[in-house]
């Protein structure tokens, strides 16, 4: 079974982070508490930066680092993450849908001509928000800050 997460509004930056690395992560600014019992109930691990989540919430994971690097290693110290490259990007960083290989009917005005020539077979696109996504830049520069934390 597939690690699967809940991250409450102090954790937004590690579940854009969680996202990069192939996880399924559930993230708003607010939750009904409803939302969290039934997320947990399903089987995602609730994340939560504030200690008084535990009181409510008994398997909930409080994250006691301020800082993204950190907080990831701490998840994998304690054996909640494995993380595993030939993960990574399969998921929108926005939306947490899984990704798709871009077909040619999909807008592509927004793509540099350089990707649509020479790296059209990499395109994956998101289908709630369609929005695209290609290994360029900003993914290299995603790479290097994940081995910069160890992995």
């Amino acid at each position: 079974m597939e690690t699967r997460f809940i991250a409450d509004a102090m954790l937004g930056r590690l579940s854009k982070w969680l996202r990069v690395m192939g996880y399924d992560t559930h993230y708003q600014m607010s939750y009904e508490e409803e939302t969290i019992r039934k997320s947990v109930q399903e089987g995602r691990i609730l994340l939560s930066r504030r200690a008084r989540i535990s009181e409510e919430h008994p398997s909930a994971l409080w994250v006691h680092s301020h800082y993204v690097g950190e907080q990831l290693r701490e998840l994998v110290e304690r054996n909640v993450l494995r993380p595993s490259r030939t993960e990574w990007f399969r998921r929108c960083l926005v939306c947490n849908v899984p990704l798709r290989k871009a077909a040619g009917e999909l807008s592509m005005e927004s793509v540099p001509d350089y990707v649509l020539h020479h790296k059209i077979s990499e395109l994956r696109w998101c289908p709630a928000c369609r929005r695209l996504f290609w290994a360029g830049t900003h993914r290299e520069n995603m790479i290097r800050q994940l081995e910069k934390w160890g992995f």
